[in-house]
Parts: C-alpha cells; structure tokens; sequence
C-alpha cells in the first residue's frame, strides 16, 4: 500500500482520503455495481414510463422508479466498502497506516459519499431525460423548468449518496458483510413497507418511503378514496433533512466504535 505522510508526519483527511480513492478505484467490482446501478435506474424508470397513460399523473416520480433497487445496490456497495477491510485483513495495514480512526471514516466517506453522489445525480438526470424520450404520444414530457422536477430529480440523485453512507456506517458497526446487508435490507426495504401497513404516522419517515414519496416527487400522493389510511409524507426538503440525519447517525456511531473496538 502506497502512503503519503502529511506534515510533520501526521496525515491528514486529503491524505487519507487519497489512499481511500487509491482503494476504491482498483475494485473492479465497485465500478460494475456502480455501472449496475445506473442501468438499473435508467432501465427501470424507462420501463414505467412506457406504462405511463395518464398524462395528468406525476411523470417525474415514474421516471425516477428505478431509484429504489438502485438504492439497495448503492447501499449495499456502501456495507461493503467497509465490511471488506475486516475479510480482507487490510484494515489493520489501514488503521496502522493512519491511527487516527474516526478519521479512517471519514476520508472512507467523502470519497465513497463523491462516487456515489456523482453516479447517483448522472443516473437520475439520464434516467429524466431518457423517459422523456419514450413516453406514449399524448403524454407531455416534463421539463425541468417546472416546478418540482429540477429539485425532485436532484435531490432523488442524493439519496444515492446517502443510502450509501448510511451503508457504510453500518457496515462498521457490524463489521460483517453478511449482518450488516441484512440489517440495511431489513431497516430500508422490508421494515418500511411493514411500518406503513401498521402506523401511518412513521411511515412517512422511512428510507424508501421518503425517497419513493417525498425526494421524487412533483405532486402530493394521492391515496384516493381512503385518505384516511394515507400518512402524511415529509416536503422534500424535509426528507433529505431526514435521510442525511439517519446517515449521519450511522456515521457517528461507526466511527465511535472503530475507534474503541480492536481491529
């Protein structure tokens, strides 16, 4: 492993976020997860948009569909990133390297959150642009000049970034591929479709139900006749508070136990 002291001696968050980048660009298989990613949500949300009749439905939330098994691959990629270092071994070679550990966390972080974010806001706009492209005659293609979908198509975009930090955080919580995955596909996708069966008032604050109902869209959900099973989603805004909280969090405890726990 290639390392570059900072001054004095001491590294420093670009130093380490170098080595991390060093790291994340030999894998190959982050590169392909990540191409899988994009094509995932690309092909899915033109998918919908062909089966999309209603013009006066909220086109913008079917174009960005694809976003949410996109999410579980970033998420994924996020645990992995992590939990690899402890199969591997080399998290001892990288915690030697730079014994200051929170700051392991955070250099993993700023360079895995950039990736993710990156592909994350390409795949979202590619995906905008694409159903634009092939949606049904009669059926209005959507600008971002309107009101809602440049923020919704942007914000959508994040939720990469942060599914894959809250990823990463639990992934060095656990330490464990197998455990972290399950508690991230539990806590994302399984929990939440659970939760807002059974209580309305929390399902709004869910991962996925926040990006499915709050980052994508232009329009207020609409439940139809039985209004009075609907939660009352977040404002986008509101959900990327939430999701970049939960993030945080992850982070937080991470990089706590990282510094307290042996390699």
């Amino acid at each position: 492993m290639t390392t570059t002291a900072g001054t004095g001696g001491r590294y420093g968050l670009a130093q380490a976020a170098r080595m991390e980048w060093i790291k994340l660009r030999s894998l190959r298989s982050t590169w392909w997860t990540l191409v899988l990613t994009a094509v995932a949500t690309v092909g899915i949300g033109v998918a919908v948009g062909l089966n999309t009749r209603s013009a006066s439905g909220d086109v913008t939330n079917n174009a960005l569909a694809g976003v949410v098994p996109g999410l579980l691959l970033t998420g994924v990629l996020g645990v992995l990133a992590m939990t690899s270092e402890y199969t591997s071994g080399t998290i001892q070679a990288t915690l030697a390297a730079i014994p200051r550990r929170p700051l392991v966390l955070a250099a993993k972080a700023a360079v895995f959150g950039a990736v993710t974010l990156i592909v994350g806001e390409a795949a979202s706009f590619v995906a905008f642009f694409a159903v634009g492209a092939t949606l049904r005659h009669g059926v209005a293609a959507p600008t971002l000049g309107q009101p809602g979908v440049l923020r919704a198509v942007a914000v959508t975009g994040a939720g990469f970034c942060l599914i894959g930090l809250l990823g990463l955080g639990l992934g060095a919580i656990i330490r464990h591929s197998a455990p972290a995955v399950g508690v991230l596909v539990a806590g994302v996708y399984v929990v939440a479709q659970f939760i807002g069966f059974i209580a309305h008032g929390v399902a709004s604050y869910m991962p996925i139900l926040i990006v499915e109902n709050s980052l994508s869209t232009t329009k207020p959900v609409s439940c139809g006749t039985d209004v009075g099973s609907c939660p009352h989603f977040l404002s986008a805004w509101a959900g990327l508070g939430v999701l970049c909280l939960y993030a945080a969090i992850a982070m937080t405890v991470g990089g706590w136990l990282l510094a307290q726990r042996d390699a």
